[in-house]
């Protein structure tokens, strides 16, 4: 009887990735033909109260399954990349990898380096795709599979999934949502590349062009002069990070969830209100209801739980 041998993976991919969002596509690799030959992922860092180093998600998983992990301050350092040319990978995959992939880094793989982006390029281009979604109010968003280049989110596009985004939607729902659409989309990539049926990826059109920029915590002030509709979006685009917050009465409040209401009550921009168990906040057009919010040093609730601790004749 002639000796069973086992084929060798369809193709070596050389992973990295750092955060959450990048959990689900390593896991889609490891489900497929592939061989991981190393994972990529940022250096441990301080955190928590202890400032003790803690490991990334992505070094956690691929610990927990056996494969080896890189951990480069830089991959613009000759030696390493002399290393991950050592691997002889077939393809690269980047998800929110947080380093950047110099010129001699994305010629390397047989397939080039792919990058999973969580918006339809090429609107939202950038550091925060999901967060500039949200605070636009944009219909729909999605996560596209692209070729990577030099300057940043500028290459050809293989295949993009398209997800609708709720009006409930916060950044923290949909990072979950697209997370598991990038590994899917990812995966139906893979699978043409190991076929040998993969397109050309389609170059993007500039005139679509719009870029997230990076958020800052100080954005995450809500300005009552602003509209209600905006704000609205704005605490759910800050939700989870760095959470959308104002000053009452003197005191710092953080606000999770609201809602736009008739401003029937007059509010000037600022101007507080408690009616029926509600709390609202004049802006320059309508009103918000404030539904969840936690004081500083406080635990995160509901207003109803809030109004009951807390006398607004204080305020």
């Amino acid at each position: 009887m002639p000796k069973l041998t086992r084929q060798p993976p369809a193709l070596r991919v050389l992973f990295a990735g750092t955060p959450e969002f990048a959990l689900p596509p390593l896991r889609a690799l490891l489900a497929a033909d592939c061989e991981i030959v190393a994972v990529l992922t940022q250096p441990d860092r301080p955190a928590g109260r202890g400032k003790q180093l803690r490991a990334s998600p992505v070094k956690k998983l691929a610990l927990e399954n056996g494969l080896d992990v890189l951990q480069p301050a830089t991959l613009n350092d000759s030696e390493w990349q002399r290393r991950l040319a050592d691997l002889k990978a077939d393809l690269m995959v980047v998800v929110a990898y947080g380093l950047m992939i110099p010129a001699p880094v994305l010629s390397q793989p047989r397939l080039g380096c792919w990058n999973i982006h969580a918006s339809l390029l090429p609107r939202w281009r950038g550091a925060a795709p999901i967060h500039r979604a949200v605070q636009a109010g944009d219909s729909k968003t999605g996560v596209c599979i692209m070729q990577m280049e030099e300057t940043l989110d500028t290459g050809p596009v293989y295949h993009c999934l398209a997800s609708s985004i709720d009006p409930q939607d916060t950044t923290g729902t949909l990072h979950d949502r697209l997370a598991g659409m990038g590994a899917e989309a990812l995966t139906y990539c893979v699978e043409l590349a190991i076929k040998g049926a993969l397109p050309a990826p389609q170059k993007q059109d500039p005139s679509q062009v719009v870029y997230a920029h990076k958020l800052s915590k100080a954005e995450a002030e809500l300005d009552w002069s602003e509209p209600a509709g905006q704000l609205e979006r704005n605490i759910r685009a800050f939700n989870p990070w760095p959470v959308a917050w104002c000053e009452i009465g003197g005191q710092r409040l953080r606000i999770f969830r609201a809602e736009v209401v008739d401003n029937s009550a007059g509010l000037g921009p600022g101007q507080l209100a408690v009616e029926d168990g509600q709390l609202l906040i004049g802006t320059s057009e309508k009103a918000l209801r404030i539904l969840e919010l936690q004081r500083a040093g406080g635990q995160r609730m509901s207003v109803g739980q809030f109004l009951n601790a807390h006398d607004p004749r204080d305020w």
